[in-house]
């Protein structure tokens, strides 16, 4: 089809060409043909990664989005292609991550009829979504496009969804583009900076917690260095472990599952903590039980980007909406008066010992396996997992040394992880990435090694294969012991899945083999081959600290 210069399908990839936009991640359809072709035309600034499923799409978006703070783009088409793409919509939306989804729409004559494929996406995506649109105007696309970028920017950043009906693609698209989106960002009152330093000075046992995205290097750098000169005890909140180097001398650890017990207490003791860009939701507070209203009436300082989210579920002593980066470079100019750095140095000591390697039992020890990846990869490695007890091993084992070198869902979805290592290794080609995955969460998107192979993404995963949904089992052995159902599983020959696609595959059942495994799938990496290391591993290990056994003991 012959196609106008300046239709609406040509008017949105202007729109991402102006913007910065270098990627788009997505599954081909026929309902944004149009849109395909017109990327055709800028071949040369924005490359098209075709993925084999939509959830691996949109994850990979995700973890462009957490990786370069701008907004990843996912495109696929309608009805069943947005509702596979519905699960990196909703683990954008819970890690505050910039991204826009576009999905290809039934023409706005057929809507209501029941069409193919139909679906009402502001219903679907009301929810999962910051804003959930549907182009109605061809005219009016470069505008809506441009509210995109600045709703998945602005405030708490998120994903916005826009539906593109298929008919108005091909017609007048109106107005180009004429600049890119400049987010706003809101600044701390001085007023409030003075209120800080006032109840800080005064503060015997203070807490620095941080997370949410949106930081930038100078703000991380400036607020942990002022956390140093302190001796202010900062902890980080679920998977958000490279905000600042965990060999910081002020680093407390991270405030997620199976969290440091002496951590715990020490948030319980402290008579002030200033939150910037944590939620505070439920893992992080552990089930919402390690906090109190009462206590945080006048004692928690919390300081967000979304105001939605400042009294949402604990009562602050101050609150203040504000740019995390932004908010974080005010603070570090205050000067209380005083240090805490008995408080820092005992904090950091409670982190190195419960990160340090423990004994376990079975040939795998997986608490030596994560430690030599922190020995034997370079400071900016990039980590991704996706969900399951494996990821216990390595979030409390893995030290993390630069920023941007964790790819983690806050949402807890199984299957982000090897996705999400693709779409770190398209970003970063330089940077060595590893995604660390279990059994049952590798073959929930095991399908995009076939993309690695394609685009030659030299990315390592480690499948960790104990032949059981573990969580699930801990949970169930915990309830119900011995009535196991459910969750155990049957799985392939993983070396000869992986050996299908072309990649590197070694099978390790000890740890004292793992460290050669791993240096032949880095050699094979670089090189752009994808590999695979299959880690057997046994269920009675079934997290850090816990073995089955003991579960059924009670």
């Amino acid at each position: 089809m012959t196609q106008a210069s300046a239709n609406a399908a040509r008017r949105l990839v202007d729109t991402l060409v102006m913007n910065g936009v270098d990627k788009v991640f997505c599954v081909p359809g026929e309902s944004y043909l149009a849109v395909l072709d017109a990327l055709a035309d800028v071949r040369d600034q924005i490359e098209v990664i075709v993925c084999r499923h939509e959830a691996g799409a949109a994850n990979m978006a995700e973890a462009y989005g957490k990786l370069t703070g701008k907004p990843g783009i996912c495109m696929v088409t309608r009805g069943p292609g947005a509702t596979h793409a519905s699960i990196g919509v909703h683990t954008a939306h819970q890690d505050s991550t910039p991204m826009i989804l576009f999905v290809g729409q039934i023409a706005l004559s057929d809507r209501g009829r029941g069409a193919f494929q139909e679906v009402d996406y502001r219903e679907v995506f009301g929810g999962l979504a910051k804003w959930a649109t549907e182009i109605e105007s061809p005219q009016r696309t470069v505008e809506v496009v441009e509210r995109a970028f600045a709703t998945a920017l602005q405030g708490r950043m998120g994903p916005v969804v826009v539906a593109l009906p298929e008919n108005i693609l091909h017609d007048d698209g109106g107005p180009a583009p004429v600049r890119p989106v400049t987010p706003a960002r809101s600044a701390l009152d001085p007023a409030f900076v003075q209120q800080v330093a006032a109840r800080l000075a005064k503060a015997e046992r203070p807490l620095l917690v941080l997370g949410g995205s949106g930081w930038s290097d100078e703000a991380a750098s400036a607020l942990s260095g002022w956390a140093e000169g302190l001796g202010l005890p900062l902890a980080l909140s679920f998977r958000r472990k490279d905000l600042i180097a965990n060999d910081h001398p002020a680093y407390a650890g991270d405030l997620g599952l199976g969290v440091n017990p002496h951590l715990v207490e020490r948030v319980k003791a402290s008579d002030l903590i200033i939150a910037i860009g944590a939620r505070l939701g439920e893992n992080p507070t552990q089930g919402y039980t390690l906090l109190d209203r009462s206590r945080t009436a006048e004692t928690l300082i919390h300081i967000h980007p979304g105001a939605e989210e400042l009294g949402r579920v604990w009562a602050p002593a101050l609150s203040a909406a504000a740019d995390n980066s932004l908010a974080a470079l005010a603070l570090s100019q205050i000067e209380p008066g005083r240090t805490w750095h008995d408080e820092a140095q005992a904090a950091h000591a409670d982190f190195i010992a419960f990160s340090s390697p423990i004994e376990t039992g079975g040939a795998v020890n997986m608490s030596q396996v994560i430690a030599h990846l922190a020995e034997a990869l370079p400071r900016d490695a990039i980590l991704t997992n996706g969900a399951g007890n494996f990821a216990a091993w390595l979030h409390r084992f893995h030290r993390h040394q630069a920023r941007r070198t964790q790819l983690a869902p806050t949402s807890g979805a199984m299957g982000y992880g090897y996705p999400a290592a693709l779409g770190a290794k398209a970003v970063h080609p330089h940077r060595e990435v590893v995604c660390i995955a279990g059994d049952g969460d590798f073959m929930m998107s095991a399908n995009e090694m076939a993309t690695a192979a394609q685009y030659g993404l030299g990315v390592v995963v480690v499948v960790v294969d104990n032949g059981t949904f573990g969580t699930i089992r801990m949970h169930q052995e915990r309830e119900y012991p011995r009535r196991v159902i459910a969750t155990d599983l049957k799985n392939p020959d993983f070396v000869k899945y992986a050996e299908a696609f072309g990649a590197l595959a070694v099978r390790v059942e000890t740890t004292e083999a793992f460290p050669a495994a791993l240096e032949a799938a880095r050699e094979a990496a670089a090189t752009g081959q994808p590999a695979l290391i299959h880690l057997v591993t046994e269920a009675e290990q079934i997290a850090p600290g816990r073995t089955i056994s003991q579960l059924r003991a009670g």
